[in-house]
């Protein structure tokens, strides 16, 4: 049988675990549930997906995220790992073959939206599988008291407790409080959970407030520093969206609009565009975003205050989830804050609430909202230190990565490749490969290769396949797909170089 590491290293080309990651996994393996809080970009989806490959059977896979599950199954099958998913984009014909093909055992994980749960074929094929374990993900989702409670998923619990032998279940969340995580452990009906928190702080990300007297020309502004790099504003208004993306559009920046108010196949086709890299800026409400695993984001900006500190540091850490540098600006204006207000105040009003439960979702919110509005507004005390702290953390007084610690509102100097000229024009060619390779085999570009590993390879210059084998983060799936253009591209740069 295959050891993790090995697992680790063929799949996903990386020699070592980041921290939790072990831990979790192992817990899992030996058929202990788990809760994990890890934040965006720390890996959760890999803590599973190691012991899905590790234990016989099929995982299955509940999340909220219906429109991003065909990404994340052509991701899996790109690491050499079989999966399906089974939600309400399928035909009846094409889900009587998936869960057919399931129940045979031709997947190590299958993706379900929490509403096929109750579904009769769904529930006959899961009480006949050979089940390796239940993940949850988006957890945060079961409680009634969090900011994005889903009613479909207070049947997960029911659903698990149908299940003649019983898997072991871990939840993962990216951000819960102390009553989300107890709500979690109750619905879920988890047995003696392993708990594990990696740590909220996200020592990459440079976190920087300005308030400036014209939004849209500081939008501009910090995108024209970072030309050609991938990058999110988002909007509390869908028409400051559509408008942000018209003007950007016009300044010759490869933008679009995301958000509710589009057709279908309208916010796919923007969503496809922006992991393949055509569309480099999305202006987008927070519709985008949930689940978009896109590691090259190298900045994220907010045109105004958002509703909570959960919501910010969710959207914020879509940026540099290659651990790579990246920014996150809030442009904060305090009218956003009585904005806010005046919606909380009419919250829940449709809801069937008692007068009780109605008081305690508009304070709760309202509490919600001072905490953003004391981080936003902050002058003196480190960013990073507020943030965290908020989720129970604490970092030291000075941070040195945002910018009241370092006065800076924009620290585009740090964030620039340490490569050399002739390293940085190496690193071009292979974007420019990968991105076509990727388009031809109909894969997104960060499945092949990130940034992160694009410059490894330029700085490190491998001449074969064993010594690409050695750059951190590449599959041996990749290598075997891409390693013989990759290294032809290496091999005629160093060449032209030289003579």
């Amino acid at each position: 049988m295959k050891d993790i590491y090995r697992l680790l290293k063929e799949h996903y080309g990386y020699d070592s675990f980041r921290p939790g990651q072990e831990n979790i996994i192992n817990a899992i393996i030996k058929g202990q549930d788990c809760l994990a809080v890890m934040p965006t970009g720390a890996g959760k989806s890999l803590c599973y997906q190691i012991p899905a490959l590790f234990l016989p059977g099929t995982a299955l896979v509940i999340s909220p995220l219906v429109s991003l599950m065909h990404d994340q199954v052509m991701k899996l099958k790109e690491k050499g790992i079989p999966g399906a998913y089974i939600n309400s984009t399928l035909t009846p014909r094409q889900t009587e073959l998936a869960l057919k093909r399931a129940s045979e055992g031709r997947y190590k994980i299958v993706y379900a939206a929490p509403e096929r749960l109750s579904s009769p074929d769904f529930l006959s094929f899961a009480l006949k599988a050979e089940l390796s374990l239940i993940a949850v993900d988006e957890a945060h989702c079961i409680s009634q008291w969090g900011q994005d409670f889903r009613p479909d998923y207070l049947r997960i619990g029911e659903f698990i407790s149908k299940l003649p032998k019983r898997p072991a279940a871990a939840a993962f969340t990216a951000t819960a409080t102390d009553k989300v995580r107890e709500d979690i452990i109750n619905y879920l009906s988890l047995r003696s959970p392993f708990e594990a928190a990696t740590g909220f702080d996200r020592p990459n990300l440079y976190f920087a407030l300005k308030s400036p007297a014209d939004r849209i020309a500081a939008v501009c502004d910090c995108i024209s520093r970072r030309s050609g790099e991938s990058g999110i504003v988002y909007c509390n208004r869908r028409a400051e969206a559509d408008r942000l993306a018209g003007i950007l559009k016009s300044e010759n920046i490869p933008a679009a609009s995301y958000h509710a108010g589009l057709p279908d196949d309208e916010r796919r086709r923007v969503q496809d565009g922006f992991i393949r890299g055509d569309i480099k800026v999305i202006t987008a409400t927070s519709a985008f975003g949930m689940g978009i695993d896109k590691p090259d984001v190298r900045f994220v900006i907010h045109f105004g205050m958002p509703r909570c500190l959960e919501d910010y540091y969710q959207q914020a850490g879509r940026a540099g989830r290659d651990n790579a540098a990246a920014y996150c600006l809030l442009l904060y204006d305090p009218a956003d804050y009585y904005i806010h207000k005046t919606l909380i105040s009419h919250m829940h009003e449709d809801d069937e609430l008692t007068d009780s439960e109605r008081r305690m979702k508009v304070e709760a919110a309202q509490l919600r909202l001072d905490q953003m509005n004391y981080y936003a507004s902050s002058k003196t005390t480190c960013l990073r230190r507020r943030l965290v702290g908020y989720f129970g953390e604490t970092t030291p007084y000075q941070c040195g990565n945002c910018s009241v610690c370092t006065g800076k509102d924009d620290p585009i100097s740090s964030i620039r490749s340490g490569l050399d000229d002739t390293d940085r024009e190496l690193c071009e060619k292979l974007r420019s490969y990968i991105r076509s390779a990727a388009r031809l085999a109909g894969v997104p570009v960060y499945s092949v290769a990130g940034d992160e590993e694009m410059q490894r390879i330029a700085a490190e210059k491998p001449s074969d396949t064993e010594s690409l084998r050695k750059i951190r983060g590449l599959s041996e799936m990749t290598i075997r797909r891409f390693g013989d253009g990759i290294l032809s591209i290496v091999n005629e740069h160093v060449k032209i170089q030289n003579v």
